[in-house]
């Protein structure tokens, strides 16, 4: 029987890994930096956004071992998609929009992350607790983010900082632990 291409799974998890880092850097810079520009903001975030969505739809359709860690990453990657064009579109005048927006989907996330460490414990990853307690902190910034989006830009900023540096995190602990590619993976049967 023929072994199908991993080259999708490849491609999937380097690119997960690779906007990881995106995450965590654009988060310790508004860290670092909370008069970050709202302009540049924007145009980095709406790349970074769009990179990643389109990363997470190929994860979708790569059909990796576990089918864990890509599981719901089909209505995710469509969503980072239309808030990086959003943002593109409209930085500056959007900002209470976009982290309203952002706050809402890194919520989204961790809430399915939680259900992906469940799922990877069930599944006998042991290192299924560094994406629930990962998971947790990210969502409560994101419920943060949800609620209390006009407190101040400074104060702003360094909240999203926090919650893309978790979110990186978050996505990076995910795709090390749960996605695992066996270079002679056969066809699925149906």
């Amino acid at each position: 029987m023929k072994t199908r291409s991993i080259m999708p799974m490849r491609i999937a998890k380097i690119g997960y890994i690779i906007a990881s880092i995106a995450f965590c850097i654009v988060g310790v810079l508004l860290i670092l930096y909370p008069d970050f520009s709202i302009a540049l903001f924007g145009d980095i975030c709406s790349i970074l956004l769009i990179c990643f969505g389109a990363i997470r739809l190929i994860g979708y359709f790569s059909k990796d071992l576990y089918r864990l860690a890509f599981q719901y990453d089909l209505a995710f990657g469509i969503i980072l998609i239309a808030l990086g064009f959003a943002i593109l579109i409209h930085p500056e005048s959007m900002m209470l929009l976009i982290c309203f927006a952002l706050g809402l989907f890194i919520l989204a996330d961790s809430l399915f992350k939680i259900r992906i460490a469940f799922d990877s414990k069930n599944f006998g990853i042991r290192e299924w607790w560094l994406i629930l307690s990962t998971a947790v902190f990210t969502g409560i910034l994101g419920f943060i983010l949800i609620f209390y989006p006009n407190q101040g830009s400074r104060i702003l900023m360094f909240i999203l900082g926090f919650s893309f540096l978790l979110e990186g995190i978050l996505n990076f602990i995910t795709v090390i632990t749960a996605v695992k590619i066996i270079t002679y993976q056969k066809p699925d049967v149906n």
